[in-house]
């Protein structure tokens, strides 16, 4: 589909699911203004570790009807015991969902999840979920060559406005805390199109999302983020050494990184850690 033919569906899903009035209405709060729209009612969700089951539950609070998988049967057995449906593989997830949320621990799972034997992407390329989100910390390349694949895919039936299946990258940044309260940040990469159709579904997992441009880049603004993020806690644990063994105690340091220049992150949390 051309770039006018995906400005006209955006037009259209505005208009079909009234997705800005939804937004506008919640200010940008944890649960949903209005029930799920009908093509995202039945949400997939696989990766079920220290974020991903936060962010699964948080969609069954906010009216999703949510199935999950994990290779770890532990953590399915914790929502199983809740009532809620576990699948066997991505595969099975995926042909009972409209959307499928991926959060994993590295590319080499989320390659597999999608590609390997019963991943995501079987069923010889014909597929029943119309979007499909990948949260997970990965290389650029990773979910650019996921998003090339899914683009030669076809959709089982049409689903609403969408005549192919859709693909974001768009890992977080928040931390298990900002998973469980449902605050995440968003870094979201893919057609703007599309990532204006999943506005309702992310904020029922966070509070910030931010468009990132195409295939790949909300998995390099998250690279840019850890990198920033990495550098400045280097540069805080070489301060605190020189400034210990200057005879300064951390407990002061702390204190006046955070009410000057210095200020930023890690010397944020360092108040916290004792």
């Amino acid at each position: 589909m051309g770039g006018v033919g995906w400005r006209r569906l955006g037009s259209k899903l505005r208009q079909r699911w009234g997705w800005e009035s939804r937004l506008r209405a919640r200010g940008f709060s944890s649960a949903p203004a209005a029930p799920p729209p009908p093509h995202m009612e039945s949400v997939g969700f696989i990766g079920l570790g220290n974020m991903g089951s936060h962010m699964a539950r948080n969609l069954v609070r906010a009216g999703y009807r949510v199935s999950v998988h994990d290779i770890n049967e532990d953590a399915m057995n914790k929502f199983s015991d809740d009532g809620i449906p576990t699948k066997r593989s991505p595969l099975e997830v995926s042909e009972s969902s409209d959307v499928v949320i991926t959060m994993l621990p590295s590319s080499a799972h989320v390659l597999d999840v999608y590609s390997g034997g019963n991943g995501l992407l079987g069923n010889g390329g014909h597929l029943g979920p119309w979007l499909y989100i990948d949260s997970s910390t990965v290389d650029p390349q990773t979910s650019r060559t996921i998003s090339t694949d899914m683009s030669r895919c076809s959709l089982k039936e049409r689903k609403g406005y969408a005549e192919k299946p859709m693909m974001l990258d768009a890992p977080v940044s928040g931390g298990v805390p900002a998973a469980e309260a449902g605050t995440l940040t968003f870094m979201v990469g893919g057609l703007e199109e599309t990532y204006i159709a999943a506005k309702p579904l992310l904020l029922a997992m966070g509070k910030k999302l931010i468009y990132c441009g195409g295939a790949g880049n909300g998995s390099a603004a998250k690279i840019c983020n850890n990198t920033a993020m990495a550098i400045s806690m280097l540069g805080v644990s070489e301060a605190f050494a020189l400034g210990q063994n200057l005879g300064i105690k951390a407990s002061t340091l702390t204190d006046i990184f955070n009410c000057s220049s210095a200020r930023c992150w890690m010397t944020h949390i360092t108040q916290f850690l004792g």
